[in-house]
């Protein structure tokens, strides 16, 4: 075999593992709740049911739903995810806030300061909570063999193109980076529906942009 025909090959194979790094597999996030031991114990006597894993590992559906009360409206059958979390916090759309009348802010996960509270309720309990309720912001969790390649660190912000039925670049999408994560992109139903996402879709990172983590 020349040399010329061998490097063909490894050309060809980088540019086979680069397409594979930058292919995401995007997911949409409904809406759900996350919810501490106490706000478990008061709501449902202190026991959450697994219902099925989710594509994150250690991430789960619940059986139990919670009803969101809100100071103009009212969301049932809002889903939980386990496991407990050390404090409750819920993540809606734009368009479900709008139903519940919160000013909720685009946040990512944990992020909950200075953001608005709302009433959660079960059929046997009622908890009241201060703050908590965010628009969960766009982002991707990635393993660390994935952010290497594409030479990625926790906190970049990249644009993703999604190839959908409506395509569309997203931008400021935060990168996740941890070996706990298994590979996706993560969106809300609003953003879902504007771009014609349906089982399958995927995108690729077009660009990166430096920016503080949590800016």
């Amino acid at each position: 075999m020349n040399e010329t025909l061998v490097q063909h090959i490894l050309d060809k194979v980088r540019a086979q593992l680069d397409d594979m790094a930058q292919t995401i597999p995007v997911e949409l996030s409904a809406r759900h709740a996350h919810l501490s031991q106490a706000d478990i114990d008061q709501l449902f006597s202190g026991t959450l049911t697994v219902k099925k894993k989710l594509s994150q590992p250690g991430q789960f559906l619940c059986k139990e739903r919670v009803r969101l009360i809100g100071p103009k409206g009212v969301i049932d059958n809002v889903a939980l995810l386990g496991p407990a979390r050390e404090k409750s916090q819920v993540e809606i759309s734009l368009t479900d806030a709008r139903i519940l009348g919160v000013d909720a802010p685009v946040r990512q996960s944990g992020d909950t300061a200075a953001t608005p509270g709302i009433v959660l309720a079960s059929s046997t309990g009622i908890v009241g909570l201060e703050d908590g309720v965010i628009v969960a912001g766009r982002h991707i969790h990635m393993p660390e063999e994935n952010a290497r390649m594409l030479n990625l660190k926790d906190g970049d912000r990249v644009k993703v193109h999604i190839d959908s039925k409506r395509p569309v670049i997203m931008e400021d999408v935060l990168v996740r980076v941890s070996d706990d994560f298994k590979l996706s992109m993560h969106i809300d139903f609003d953003e879902g529906n504007g771009c014609g996402w349906e089982k399958g879709t995927c995108g690729t990172i077009v660009s990166k942009k430096e920016y503080a983590l949590g800016s």
